[in-house]
């Protein structure tokens, strides 16, 4: 197996650690297989690949998108960010809990983020490039942003005055998204 399930936080969100194969040429690691994420009961066809690079300080973040319901394979490249991932989702018993953890081209993990989570992180590096493999494609018309600092959530960022987009800035605050009809586009559904 390529990758080796590390732990399962806030109902589904998964963290791998990579088997890592080095020798004198340099390494080679697996970071996705359809068969073992079909095994585990994950998504196996992915619609959509992105890549970002930010630069240090930028934060990318808290997005979601609920036409269609995308969730996300990441891992970091190059260099490290900090990853902060929060469930939005109707009825899950961690809704609006956070989670993060720092990804890295040092550690190669990598993350499950399912739908009905926002996503963000902050570079931590000179620079980091971030792959995103998605379940289904960009719709513009179909996602939101959280605050990245909603004080009913409290992330604890490592930094404290990061760059922004100006889509970021207005991000609403999770109060603000449960009072959205889509709220209802992302109910918890308990699998056991």
């Amino acid at each position: 197996m390529g990758l080796r399930l590390l732990s399962n936080e806030l109902n589904g969100l998964i963290i791998f650690e990579t088997e890592v194969h080095k020798d004198n040429r340099g390494f080679f690691m697996e970071t996705f297989k359809a068969d073992e994420f079909k095994a585990l009961g994950l998504p196996s066809v992915f619609e959509q690949d992105n890549f970002s690079r930010s630069m240090a300080g930028v934060l990318r973040g808290m997005h979601f998108q609920w036409e269609p319901p995308q969730g996300k394979l990441i891992r970091v490249i190059a260099g490290t960010a900090f990853f902060a991932e929060i469930d939005i989702r109707k009825n899950s018993p961690t809704f609006g809990k956070w989670f993060g953890i720092e990804l890295s081209d040092s550690n190669k993990k990598v993350m499950w983020v399912p739908p009905g989570f926002a996503n963000g992180f902050v570079a931590l590096s000179e620079t980091v490039d971030v792959s995103y493999k998605c379940t289904a494609l960009w719709n513009g018309k179909g996602e939101g942003c959280i605050l990245w600092k909603d004080p009913e959530i409290e992330i604890k960022w490592p930094l404290g005055n990061p760059i922004l987009s100006e889509k970021d800035k207005k991000g609403i605050t999770l109060t603000d998204w449960q009072k959205k009809k889509e709220f209802d586009l992302f109910e918890y559904k308990n699998k056991s």
